[in-house]
């Protein structure tokens, strides 16, 4: 398969604003991304991706929190992790259109690394359609609760630079999902939602990889370019997310991704 057929998929995971349609979109993406011959004529992709006009978007402050006694409560978490799912198949499908050239020219495998996150972007997609599925039964669907827009504004914050992205969105963002997941497993199976427990443990799962995924890259790339990852990753940290790193820290599932307390425990909170 031509690289631009590969490039055509994953920028149509990009534009494509209908949430379903988008999931699919990341599936057939990642099908086409093994054969991928090259990188010529991949022009940016758009600063922001298409979406659709429901949920309305609101500031994170005025979220509510969500009481998981009740079935309400139960659709209005599985809601807000639908929407970070929805948002995971737009961070990753960018990943791979915005960033495979640049590694590529730095002399790593460019191919591998689109391979990588457009099939990440995939199961993101599958996560998203087994929450839409758990949501259905509750009698709602995604958009029917007001979300916020911080992850795709962590994404504009890390447009410039491979590794500032690879540091904020797996390392930082996905890598918090691991230290909160497993209450949230626990909680809903106390809540009587065993269903909803079983589809965030295969997500938890497969996070675990995500993870695994960015901290592979972004020792290889800063080593490429004769930095030092864990001092790297602690510059980042405090130059590019505001938010800083805030424990606890699920120290098990870390280390299953690769990421020993030593590489995040420089890592400072906020601008410096």
């Amino acid at each position: 398969m031509k690289s631009a057929s590969v490039y055509r998929a994953a920028r149509k995971v990009l534009e494509t604003a209908d949430p379903e349609a988008k999931a699919r979109a990341a599936e057939e993406a990642a099908d086409l991304s093994s054969a991928l011959d090259g990188f010529d004529g991949w022009p940016a992709p758009p600063d922001r991706p298409a979406r659709p006009p429901r949920p309305v978007l609101v500031s994170p402050g005025k979220v509510k929190r969500r009481r998981l006694g009740t079935a309400a409560g139960r659709a209005a978490l599985l809601h807000a992790l639908a929407h970070i799912e929805l948002n995971a198949i737009d961070l990753a499908a960018d990943m791979a259109v915005r960033f495979s050239p640049a590694v590529h020219l730095e002399g790593l495998d460019g191919g591998v690394f689109c391979a990588d996150w457009l099939r990440i972007a995939a199961e993101e997609a599958r996560h998203f359609n087994m929450l839409c599925n758990r949501l259905a039964k509750l009698d709602a669907a995604y958009g029917d609760f007001p979300a916020h827009d911080g992850l795709w504004s962590a994404a504009v914050a890390t447009a410039d630079d491979v590794l500032a992205r690879l540091a904020i969105a797996p390392l930082v963002l996905e890598a918090r999902g691991l230290d909160v997941t497993p209450s949230l497993i626990d909680k809903l199976r106390k809540a009587g939602d065993e269903e909803s427990a079983a589809a965030l443990e295969i997500i938890y799962r497969d996070e675990i990889g995500h993870v695994s995924a960015g901290a592979a890259w972004f020792r290889a790339i800063a080593r490429r370019r004769g930095l030092n990852p864990e001092a790297t990753f602690a510059g980042l940290v405090a130059a590019r997310f505001a938010g800083g790193l805030k424990p606890p820290f699920n120290e098990v599932a870390r280390r299953k991704a690769g990421l020993d307390p030593d590489f995040y425990r420089l890592a400072k909170a906020g601008p410096q």
